[in-house]
């Protein structure tokens, strides 16, 4: 049964009656009675595998806070969730975990979350035209699930090797949704009137008895990959430690720090963001608060991830490639002194990802997108702190036709294209703000996509907890997106993620390898 209020906050966010809104959120909350989330979370895992133990998270001192949304959070604010894990050598049994390993994680994370205190609380969508906003109270916690994984561990962690989609599930970790009507309303079926609230965080330990660990977190994007990033590397830290640590960069809530430049982004980003609200409902559709929320993907027998790498020699060979063939067929894109690794691996995934899914399609005529976000920490004229928290990021695409893709030359097509949005990117990072959501709505209207999550700067593999570094870290995401971090085992390189239908990864390692060996030339 889902709770019932209706908010009165209007555009202040003083207004807001902490005691009403937390007392309404957290009935029949999973906070309140954790008996119902491991309920949920056996039901989940299934009989292949093993919950040990869920517990809910505190941070170890609590703040009462409403921290609003920026005009950058807002493209990204709503059921928009990030996954990812870190695998560990770990060769004891899930009792040894559970005395000794699992009380100092619980332990170092309540530490953590005294820092990062935001991060227990939900994001609030209120009714139409009240804006977003971050609420945190001391009845607030992470949940941090323990599971013990009958998986091959060898296998889930290894690259190049072929897993199947359906075997990563058991180790995400599970977030839940609530939707909150206004009594005073009666026409609920109007989204405008209702009220979502979306968890920020979650948090597992899958146990490979014998073999190896994995810590996976779930997280909404009211921050991005950076602050992430610091959240993980805080946390490994102060559990290695195993003691409080003095932080090189605190994190920073101060919600002026980032001006909208034009003065009119945010009302902009304000009316996507109520168009998109609207769509809200049907996703989340038959979901209660015994479901999780998912990325709106097919997760079927026939989807396989793979990791493929390349190395720091093979990246510079890509680089001199694409800068010799650069004026072969057209001067319109001006050649740049120096590509970086993210540009000509990205084209060369890209290309080759085209023809391999369109190997057997003559609709030729159609766009290739490639979106990815760029980071705009030193592109606003103004200091950014580096422990802000947030979303520090503006949204870049490049296009190019099918058929130029899947001809001889769509590598150095595709890294032109990439270089340019860059370039323009650098130059004005919200150049036709305006047109965003509608670009992007075309995009999947009338052509295919191809998403970027990830990026090879926040060095992953750094995330030491004691067990040293992690042997891989992973992202579980769609179809439509390509994962992409520094390698963790060959120096200089980068790591790409992507999801497979059958049949098609073999065909791609072949062109992989095709235009590797072209580049030797």
């Amino acid at each position: 049964m889902l709770s019932y209020f209706s908010f009165d906050f209007h555009s202040s966010y003083s207004e807001i009656s902490f005691e009403k809104v937390y007392k309404l959120l957290h009935y029949n909350s999973f906070s309140s009675h954790p008996s119902n989330f491991i309920e949920f979370m056996a039901e989940l895992i299934g009989t292949k595998h093993k919950l040990i133990e869920q517990t809910m998270i505190f941070p170890s001192s609590t703040t009462k806070i409403c921290l609003p949304l920026t005009f950058l959070d807002l493209p990204l604010a709503g059921p928009i969730y990030v996954r990812r894990q870190f695998f560990y050598r770990f060769p004891q049994s899930t009792n040894h975990f559970c005395q000794t390993t699992f009380p100092s994680l619980k332990q170092s994370l309540s530490l953590t979350l005294q820092h990062f205190f935001p991060l227990a609380g939900n994001l609030i969508s209120p009714p139409t035209p009240n804006k977003p906003f971050i609420l945190c109270t001391e009845k607030d916690s992470v949940p941090f699930t323990i599971v013990e994984s009958s998986e091959d561990f060898n296998h889930l962690s290894a690259n190049y090797k072929l897993k199947n989609i359906k075997d990563f599930n058991h180790l995400v970790p599970k977030l839940t949704h609530k939707t909150i009507h206004d009594d005073n309303d009666n026409d609920n079926d109007n989204e405008d009137n209702n009220t979502f609230v979306f968890p920020l965080l979650s948090l597992q330990a899958s146990v490979f008895p014998n073999n190896g660990l994995c810590i996976a977190i779930t997280y909404c994007h009211v921050m991005d990959d950076s602050c992430c990033s610091h959240f993980m590397k805080t946390w490994s830290l102060i559990h290695k430690k195993c003691e409080s640590v003095d932080l090189k960069s605190t994190p920073c809530f101060d919600r002026d720090i980032l001006r909208d430049p034009k003065g009119l982004i945010e009302n902009v980003f304000l009316r996507d963001y109520f168009e998109e609200r609207k769509t809200w409902k049907n996703k989340l559709i038959g979901q209660t608060q015994t479901q999780t929320i998912e990325e709106h993907h097919e997760v079927v027998e026939d989807y396989f991830k793979a990791t493929i790498v390349f190395g720091k020699e093979e990246i510079e060979r890509m680089k001199k490639w694409a800068l010799s063939q650069w004026n072969k067929n057209d001067h319109e894109i001006i050649k740049p002194q120096f590509l970086s690794k993210f540009v000509v691996t990205c084209g060369f995934v890209w290309a080759n990802l085209v023809k391999t899914r369109y190997r057997n399609d003559n609709n030729d005529e159609k766009e290739e997108f490639f979106r990815f976000a760029g980071d705009c920490r030193d592109r606003l004229g103004y200091k950014i702190p580096e422990g802000y928290f947030g979303n520090c990021l503006t949204l870049c695409h490049a296009t190019v036709k099918r058929k130029d893709m899947k001809g001889e030359d769509g590598f150095v097509k595709a890294v032109k294209v990439i270089e340019r949005a860059i370039s323009e990117m650098k130059n004005e990072p919200f150049k036709n703000v305006e047109e965003w959501r509608d670009t992007f709505k075309n995009m999947f209207e009338f052509g295919s996509v191809l998403l970027v999550t990830g990026s090879p700067k926040f060095n992953v593999y750094e995330t030491d907890f004691g067990f040293g570094k992690p042997v891989k870290v992973e992202m579980v995401h769609s179809f439509k997106c390509m994962s992409i971090a520094e390698s963790g085992d060959r120096d200089g390189g980068i790591e790409v993620g992507l999801v497979f239908k059958s049949g098609e990864f073999e065909y791609f390692c072949s062109v992989i390898e095709q235009g590797l060996e072209a580049f030797k030339s």
